[in-house]
């Protein structure tokens, strides 16, 4: 009996054993894809961009993205290695004008980031390429506790086009893929509290883009907290943002069938306090058999031209403005906007998305139209059309140059995109 007794623990104590090696097992995933974008670009008769790329511009942009991850009991590790090729006549053109509010579009490059995973291999003319990481880190998942160092993207706030709490790589609210932020290198730890809500806390280390050195003043060290109260949910966050202190609000509930949400965020400034604001409501609805949803937002930009003033001496006089746009954080110029969207889903594989992004002070606005397209399986087109309004001097209609009579403007462009994914 003592010998049964003996062999039934081997056995439990062997079938521990195996459960706990398949709990360490390594869960490998592999994935990417291949996008492929074309932007014609009309150029009026009064844009001095007539004088660089003549009536029109075009650019021809490829990105392939291979993802790979693994996961062993509580840690994972991923990496999302970049391929990027450029022809493009935006390059030679921005790079040409050397307008503070038009810094020179190109591929993207590490110079602000802590570590330069970016290799340019090509780069003369109307084309450029570069391999780089967009994303490497390595975490750690406990029960209340998520750990992850290295290369990744985080998003906050609630804005849906305008996003004055999300300052870490926020997507132009014109944009039309949306699906990859672009990574920071940081260190992110998030703590789930018993009730439900959750604690981040984010360090971003950034290199000066002139010295090259890591600077205090060029990094972030921020910290947030999601709570909920009754039917409200609500975000609190601090910051240390390039030297700048940073304070937000954020709420968001359900009222009348709609979702309404908001942001206030404070900044203090070498130059003074500065207040961001963004406030909507989305709601969701059937009619003529199909799905739709809207949204509205009003959009106020603290660090705007009050008077309108988009002359190169106007922006000048606006370093903390121009410092933003630089560093891809605002998009906008003036102080008072009001963005709105409508998507109806015309097939279960096809989605029209009419967008408005007015300018109210102008007034000037961009008139957006996008098509989603899941072609076939693992396919997808998408395409934009996108027509500026508006008189020349203003925002839409184009700024206003040192040359009379010339403005930096764009006419109507088109976007088109197929991407393969595998």
């Amino acid at each position: 009996m003592a010998m049964v007794c003996l062999g039934l623990g081997s056995f439990d104590s062997y079938a521990q054993s195996r459960a706990h090696a398949d709990n360490l097992a390594t869960d490998w995933s592999f994935s990417g894809h291949s996008k492929y974008q074309y932007i014609h670009t009309r150029i009026p008769g009064n844009s001095v961009l007539q004088g660089i790329g003549g009536d029109s511009l075009q650019d021809h942009n490829l990105e392939v993205r291979l993802k790979a991850s693994a996961r062993r009991g509580r840690w994972d590790v991923a990496a999302h290695p970049q391929f990027i090729a450029v022809h493009a006549d935006t390059l030679p053109a921005y790079h040409d004008l050397q307008i503070p509010v038009y810094p020179a579009a190109g591929v993207i490059n590490d110079d602000r980031r802590w570590f330069n995973l970016t290799h340019e291999l090509y780069n003369e003319d109307k084309n450029a390429s570069v391999v780089r990481f967009d994303r490497v880190s390595i975490g750690y998942t406990g029960d209340k506790t998520v750990l992850r160092f290295g290369r990744q993207a985080i998003s906050w706030g609630n804005g849906l086009l305008f996003t004055p709490m999300d300052i870490f790589n926020p997507f132009d609210p014109t944009a039309v893929d949306r699906e990859y932020k672009t990574g920071d290198d940081m260190l992110y730890l998030q703590y789930l509290l018993d009730n439900g809500s959750d604690m981040q806390a984010v360090a971003v280390v950034r290199r000066d883009p002139i010295s090259g050195e890591v600077e205090q003043d060029q990094s972030s060290l921020s910290l947030k907290y999601h709570g909920f109260s009754s039917r409200i949910e609500y975000d609190l966050l601090v910051a240390d943002h390039y030297s700048d202190n940073l304070v937000g609000v954020g709420l968001s509930t359900d009222a009348a069938g709609a979702v309404w949400r908001g942001d206030l965020v404070w900044t203090n400034t070498d130059t003074g306090s500065v207040f961001s604001a963004v406030g909507g409501a989305s709601y969701s609805w059937m009619a003529g058999g199909h799905n739709w949803t809207g949204f509205i937002e009003y959009y106020y930009n603290g660090f705007g031209q009050q008077d309108g003033d988009y002359s190169t001496a106007g922006l000048a006089a606006n370093p903390d403005l121009l410092q933003r746009l630089a560093r891809g954080e605002l998009f906008n110029l003036g102080r008072h906007y009001l963005g709105a969207s409508v998507t109806v889903e015309l097939t279960p594989l096809l989605n029209l998305t009419p967008n408005i992004f007015l300018n109210m002070v102008d007034p000037s606005a961009l008139a957006q139209f996008l098509l989603a397209w899941d072609w076939k399986q693992d396919f997808q087109l998408l395409g934009a059309l996108n027509i500026p309004i508006g008189p020349a001097g203003s925002e839409y209609g184009g700024i206003e140059t040192e040359q009379p009579g010339q403005f930096v403007s764009t006419g109507t462009s088109v976007f088109m995109q197929l991407a393969w994914y595998f």
